[in-house]
């Protein structure tokens, strides 16, 4: 295997891992359809990060409000 395809390859999974620590912080464990973290690929991991962090926001406060 080429040394610039295993970089890749574990730069990829550091990411996955990045993701999923975050996730499980916030006592996320799967997926919004029941899949493991584990299983999910990278964009559905970053799909449940933006989720979970749009739900942290706090819409009464001034500084969050639309108009």
């Amino acid at each position: 295997m080429n040394m610039g395809l295993l970089f890749a390859a574990a730069m990829a999974e550091q990411k996955k891992q990045f993701i999923i620590e975050r996730l499980n912080k916030r006592n996320i464990f799967e997926t919004q359809q029941g899949k493991s973290l584990y299983e999910a690929d990278y964009e559905e991991l970053k799909y449940e990060l933006v989720l979970s962090e749009f739900k942290e926001i706090d819409i009464s406060a001034d500084a969050n409000k639309f108009f």
